[in-house]
């Protein structure tokens, strides 16, 4: 399934066991019922009440006198232990103990059983106690009133002394919260006793609210209110000094007025049995150590054939309203919607209709989120009790008492990969398969096989493209969370093809008002999000277009003679160099593909001049990371673009078990060169519209298999075009390898034309041929008479210096013989080709004889 629910508590084995070795020690000591006695037939009375910060559960049972009992399970040490028995037949709606276990606090209803008696004080319904358990002493009543109740221990995230005051928080059915201050003082060595008992200090720190939730492990209060008709979201911090803070405000645009009293986190306790989940609303509050902060809300169901849930995504400032199809409408809802927090994706799940894994870092696009119907096996895998989302991983099902750790599955997401159809589908799962971060290199590789397999399938984004960003993207981003607004997170910029089975409405909201400012990690991160969405509209990811223009402009200055400072160029070519020094680095296995073995002075350039940028957009806009940190960010992101795909090309090579010997030019194409071949010029043409740099060595590599496996036609195609770019590499190889055949001397004329001058006289030299001297004279004739000033023309022309009597050729001669003497500056251009006038009247005259078949 597409969730992966490891077990880390069941009721069944971690508790019951034990209660039933209990009753046994009980029973063999002649014990009749026992504090922790419990009847076979009360064990379906064993129920979670509560998960502590800690990670203690707190469950409770009824024992053979219908006696309440609460005890705890120690997550740490994996031991049970007994921590009261209240002795009277009445049902516990919430329960909680402080991270010392020296107080309890429990609220009790009267039991709903046919002839039960009145256990609660006369015109009560609903009894609070406060117990002292270390050991077992005094009972204080908190409250007795006529509405439920629900209690909380605060925890301290440092506990600066043993006994420190204890704060309880009281969550009223007449909506209002308190918090009690609770000393506590030791007496008689290890017994711990309330500190002026008949007076527990209290105050008020909210009311009016309609719903609220608790996040045990963040220790924060959310909470709505309707004052003026408003819905309201607010937040209290509870801190480590015993202080309390009103983070923010957000108003929510939905509709609570008729929905009743909601409680999120506060406990399983009585209550929640008697509650039909489908008949209400759904309303829980998601953050992640991002300082991201959403909202997921859920109306009642008002109809059979569709759903409504929405998202407020805070830190992006806009909402996402989705509208499910339930496909048959006969199939009614028997449970509840249910949202659960899976750190970078929320998840909306509706047992036996739909999964929605939603996108909360970039939920910009649909199709970066992932959709299944009822239809998928998924539907069939997930649980269908009641799940409710705790703190971080932490997902409860109450009704099976079992507790989870939910993770995304990436076995069952690549699986899914393989099989999906849908090219939404396709784009969602690759971005959760790289999201989960579990062996990186692993789903690298299975992602890297599957575009391999599919190399030729038509879809509407590119998967390399895709694959190459979003995994680059994922190596970085754990190191700073502000990455994601600096970074491409995808390739894909817009969607408007529609995902079956669901639509949306994005809308605009109002930013939560900050009211506290000074407040590190998380918060800060929060504030940070708030701070871009209002003032940084422009987007500010990073793009190779400033990288596009300066590599553009040297190679420009280059074909001209022209160049940059030699510092300048120097230092872009040093990035490189440690761009590709760290990829070595980090790469433990030799590589069977021949890249990065050659200079290839044009990649290196585009690498050097990428890490130059990237290093200035980051300097610019990465507030709190040092320079240094920085620069090896900059590195490792460079060098991870280079090795997926060198990784793409590696995997293609072993596959079709390719040989070095590949790279000589006097031997036929093979199947599994073509193949290749077709791999290198989809990975060319997704790095091009990008401009990502490829490894030195590529370029050369292509061209080779090109010659191999395309027609003389369609290689100069390719060429002209600009899916095959010729290296001086490549080239050398080619005149070296190549004997002049007629076949073989069209091949290397037409690559000759095509070459860059600089590179072009360099190749002429090493072919011995006439064409290659015609080539080298006229690049030379072209040159002098380019760079010739005129002068006075000479009255007469000496025919007795030329061999042969031919006005316009002996003119020519002439002229470039009196430009060489001349021009003392052309001496290092004849010196260095072995060319003067006399070779281009040499080769002009060859030249006529072969075109004259003389």
């Amino acid at each position: 399934m597409a969730l992966r629910l490891v077990t880390d508590f069941d009721l069944g084995k971690d508790v019951l066991p034990w209660l039933r070795a209990q009753r046994a020690a009980a029973a063999g000591a002649g014990v009749r019922g026992g504090g922790a006695g419990v009847l076979e037939n009360n064990y379906e009375s064993l129920r979670i009440l509560n998960v502590e910060r800690n990670g203690n559960i707190i469950y409770t049972y009824k024992d053979d006198k219908e006696n309440v009992v609460f005890g705890l399970y120690d997550c740490q040490t994996r031991q049970n232990e007994h921590l009261y028995t209240f002795e009277k037949d009445l049902q516990v709606v919430s329960c909680s103990v402080n991270s010392e276990r020296t107080l309890l606090a429990a609220s009790l209803v009267q039991s709903t059983k046919e002839g039960s008696k009145n256990e609660l004080q006369p015109g009560s319904k609903c009894l609070t106690l406060l117990v002292e358990i270390h050991p077992v002493n005094n009972v204080k009543v908190l409250k007795a009133v006529d509405s439920y109740v629900w209690v909380q221990f605060l925890y301290p995230h440092v506990d600066s002394h043993p006994f420190p005051e204890n704060h309880l928080l009281l969550i009223s059915e007449e909506k209002y919260i308190e918090q009690f201050h609770i000393q506590v003082i030791q007496e008689d060595g290890n017994r711990v006793v309330i500190k002026n008992s008949g007076h527990v200090p209290r105050e008020r720190i909210a009311e009016d609210f309609v719903w609220a939730q608790w996040d045990m492990a963040e220790q924060r209060l959310y909470y709505i209110d309707l004052k003026r008709s408003r819905s309201t979201l607010k937040c209290i911090q509870f801190c480590a000094d015993e202080n309390f803070n009103l983070m923010f405000e957000a108003p929510l645009d939905i509709s609570l007025s008729d929905s009743g009293f909601k409680l999120v986190n506060f406990g399983c306790g009585y209550l929640q049995d008697q509650e039909r989940l489908s008949k209400y609303l759904t309303l829980c509050v998601f953050t992640n150590r991002t300082g991201s902060l959403c909202v997921c809300y859920s109306p009642k169901f008002d109809s059979w054939e569709q759903i409504t849930y929405s998202v407020f995504y805070f830190h992006k400032g806009y909402s996402k309203t989705f509208t499910a199809a339930l496909g048959n409408a006969h199939s009614q809802v028997t449970k509840g919607i249910t949202f659960l927090n899976l750190d970078y994706y929320v998840a909306v799940y509706l047992p036996g209709h739909f999964f929605h894994l939603l996108n909360i870092q970039h939920p910009d696009l649909i199709c970066h989120s992932l959709f299944l119907t009822g239809n998928n096996e998924v539907m069939d895998m997930l649980p269908h009790g009641p799940l409710q989302s705790l703190s971080g991983s932490l997902v409860l099902n109450w009704c099976s008492g079992k507790l989870y750790r939910t993770s995304l599955n990436q076995s069952y997401l690549l699986r899914l990969l393989w099989d999906t159809r849908l090219d939404c589908e396709k784009m969602a799962l690759l971005h959760c398969v790289l999201s989960c971060g579990q062996d990186p290199e692993f789903l690298e590789a299975q992602i890297i096989q599957w575009i391999s397999e599919n190399i030729s399938a038509y879809y509407s984004f590119d998967p390399i493209q895709e694959f190459i960003i979003a995994s680059s993207y994922w190596s970085i981003y754990p190191e700073t969370s502000n990455m994601d607004k600096l970074l491409p997170y995808s390739s894909v910029l817009t969607w408007n093809t529609e995902i079956p089975g669901i639509s949306l409405v994005t809308e605009e909201i109002t930013l939560p008002l900050m009211k506290v400012h000074s407040v590190k990690n998380y918060w800060e991160k929060l504030n940070a999000n708030l701070e871009y969405v209002k003032y940084s509209k422009p987007h500010l990811h990073y793009n190779n277009s400033v990288v596009r223009r300066e590599w553009h402009s040297l190679i420009s200055e280059e074909k001209t003679g022209k160049r940059r400072s030699k510092a300048y160029v120097r230092n872009i070519l040093d990035n490189a160099v440690k761009v590709i020094s760290n990829l070595e680095a980090k790469n433990s296995e030799p590589r069977v593909t021949p890249l990065l073995q050659e200079e290839d002075s044009h990649q290196r350039l585009l690498v050097g001049l990428m890490v130059s940028e990237l290093k200035d957009h980051l300097l610019r806009h990465l507030q709190g990371v040092e320079k240094k940190k920085m620069e090896q960010m900059v590195l490792d992101y460079s060098s991870k673009l280079l090795d997926l795909i060198c990784q793409i090309l590696e995997t293609s090579w072993r596959k079709h078990n390719l040989h070095p010997w590949v790279l000589h030019f006097n031997r036929r194409a093979s199947a599994a060169e073509s193949a290749v071949f077709h791999i290198m010029t989809r990975i060319l043409e997704a790095t091009n519209s990008l401009f990502l740099p490829l490894p030195p060595g590529f370029h050369t590599l292509h061209t080779v298999l090109g010659v191999h496996c395309l027609p003389l036609h369609n290689l100069l195609h390719y060429i002209d075009s600009g899916l095959l770019l010729l290296t001086e590499t490549a080239v050398t190889r080619l005149m070296q390898d190549l004997d002049n055949t007629e076949k073989n001397e069209k091949l290397k004329f037409s690559i000759i034309v095509r070459l860059p001058p600089l590179i072009g006289q360099k190749i002429c030299r090493l072919w011995d041929h006439p064409m290659s001297s015609n080539i080298i004279s006229r690049n030379h004739v072209k040159w002098l008479l380019q760079n010739h000033k005129k002068q006075p023309q000479r009255s007469m022309i000496d025919k007795s210096s030329f061999s042969v009597e031919f006005l316009p050729l002996n003119y020519l001669i002439e002229t470039l013989t009196e430009i060489e003497s001349s021009n003392q500056d052309l001496d290092a251009f004849i010196g260095h080709d072995n060319v003067d006038a006399k070779f281009v009247e040499e080769a002009a005259l060859k030249h006529t004889t072969m075109l004259l078949g003389l």
